[in-house]
Order: C-alpha cells, then sequence, then structure tokens
C-alpha cells in the first residue's frame, strides 16, 4: 500500500501530538482487548460473557469510563439480520459456535481519552467473513482519499455504499441509528467513575449532544450519515470510522480512527491515527503473499 507507507513516513517524521499520542494509546488498549478475548472465545461462550470478558480485562488496566460499553454479536447478527431496535444491539444469551462469525466492538475512555473500535474474527475458519475483510481494505483507501479531497459527507457515504455494491455487499452500517458510518469522537473529562445511561457513558453523550448543537448552529453534524445533514465538508476532528460489509447473514468491519485538520497540505489534512492495526497488518500480509 504505497499511499499508506507514504503516510506512516510523513507522520512518523512530523511525530504526534500529546493529545493523539493518547488517543492512539487508548485505541491500541482496545484492540489489544480484542484480540486477546478472541483468542479465547471457545464454544459455547455467549455474547453477554464476551461482552464482560472485553468489559473486565479494560477496567483490570484502569478503564473507569465508555463511550459505550463492550458489544459483542455473533453469526448472523454480525450482519445485524432483522434488527429493527436499538435494543437489538445489545449482547444476548447467543452462544458461539465452531466456525461461526464473530464481531467484539467496544468504546473504552482512558485517562480522557476515548476510542471505539471494531473486530471482526471466526470461531474457526470462515471463509466467507474473510473475503469481507480483504474487501474493506479499498473501502478504508476510499474514505482517506475523499475525506482529503474534501467532498462531503455525505457524498463519501453514498460512494462507500456504491464500492459495496459493486463488491456484491450489503451496507449494514445503515442498520445503525441514524444509518451512521461514523461519529466524532473528543477527549472527556477524567473521572474515578462516570455513570452509563443504554450502555453510553453520559459524558460522551453531553459531549455528542453539544457538538449537535453546535454544529446545527454552524451548518455541521457530529454523525456521519447519508441524510441531508451530513451533507458538509468533514469537520476537523477525530472521527470513529465504521464501514460494516454484509453478505447472506455474515458481517464484518473495522472501526478506527480518522483524523481530519484544516491542514491545505493533503497528507496532513486527513489521516488514519495508526497503521498498526490487526485489519491494517492482515491487508499488508495478503499483499506479500
Amino acid at each position: 500500500m504505497a499511499g499508506e507507507t507514504k503516510q506512516r513516513t510523513a507522520h512518523d517524521r512530523a511525530g504526534l501530538s500529546d493529545g493523539l499520542r493518547g488517543f492512539r494509546e487508548v485505541q491500541r488498549l482496545a484492540y489489544e482487548c480484542a484480540e486477546t478475548v478472541a483468542a479465547q472465545l471457545r464454544p459455547g461462550v455467549t455474547e453477554r460473557e464476551a461482552a464482560r470478558m472485553q468489559r473486565d480485562w479494560l477496567r483490570e488496566r484502569g478503564v473507569r469510563d465508555w463511550f459505550h460499553l463492550p458489544f459483542a454479536w455473533f453469526g448472523d447478527r454480525t450482519a445485524f439480520a432483522n434488527f429493527k431496535i436499538p435494543l437489538q444491539f445489545f449482547p444476548t444469551g447467543r452462544k458461539l459456535e465452531p466456525g461461526m462469525p464473530f464481531i467484539l466492538d467496544m468504546a473504552p475512555v482512558y485517562r480522557g481519552y476515548a476510542a471505539d473500535i471494531g473486530y471482526s474474527g471466526s470461531l474457526g475458519l470462515h471463509p466467507v467473513q474473510d473475503r469481507l475483510m480483504s474487501d474493506l481494505r479499498p473501502h478504508r483507501e476510499l474514505i482517506l482519499e475523499q475525506v482529503r479531497e474534501r467532498r462531503s459527507l455525505r457524498e463519501i457515504y453514498e460512494n462507500v455504499e456504491r464500492l459495496m455494491t459493486r463488491q456484491g455487499y450489503a451496507n449494514r452500517h445503515r442498520a445503525y441509528p441514524f444509518g451512521v458510518i461514523a461519529h466524532k469522537i473528543d477527549r472527556v473529562a477524567e473521572r474515578r467513575w462516570s455513570p452509563t445511561a443504554f450502555g453510553f457513558g453520559t459524558q460522551s453523550l453531553r459531549g455528542l449532544v453539544s457538538d449537535a448543537l453546535h454544529g446545527h448552529r454552524e451548518g455541521w453534524s457530529p454523525l456521519w450519515s447519508p441524510y441531508h445533514f451530513s451533507d458538509h465538508p468533514p469537520q476537523p476532528g477525530l472521527w470513529a470510522v465504521e464501514p460494516h460489509l454484509g453478505f447472506r447473514g455474515t458481517g464484518a468491519k473495522f472501526e478506527e480512527i480518522l483524523v481530519v485538520t484544516d491542514s491545505r497540505d493533503p497528507e496532513e489534512s486527513a489521516f488514519w491515527l495508526d497503521d498498526d492495526l490487526p485489519h491494517v497488518r492482515r491487508w499488508a500480509e495478503e499483499k506479500a503473499a
């Protein structure tokens, strides 16, 4: 991936600000949690148990607040099959079986920095999900390219959906509330403990609502959706981006932080916060094979 290699070199040279290093640290912590929990999953583990494993692992390492509590989806729930209401996103008693795909999703806040990540895997081989994961690579490239071109969020969303359709897949992030493919994240005040409401950290929710009100007055939204309120160029800040593919009851996605700035330098105007992530390493290995 020549473009990503060039990007990585540029940012290694320029260095990251203390703030960005904080966000990268919590994002890496969340992915380490996902890989650790994924390696411990066994037949018979339920979604609720997998979500609790993520929560316990992160709490043992100092996480006391959340953008949202951990989720786990097994089998056809990875493609949000028949999801109609928000309550269906919460972990259930669905048990993991051999050969079944899964997605782990968590959004911890650590030392005031937030991340929101998604990790796709399977208990044993699952060729369909493997193909979905490979086919997510051009979506990551497309999103970065078009954000740098300062196309509207709504247009980028539509172009991502067109790419999914050409690949033969369904857009499953359409099933999320407001159909979002991404949302802004920011720092939150550090506290020893923060309450949650409907699975979301109250501090982070207040921040998102504040952004929504502020953005409404200025003509932008912290939600990246297919609707008119996202018909504006990317707003500088950090965005948790999660393209989600579905095919016949199997889903796969990644979720990671995209940094958007007001720089006139295309490479500095937008970049993925970290290229040392499981799905990016996977694609590099596929290319090298």
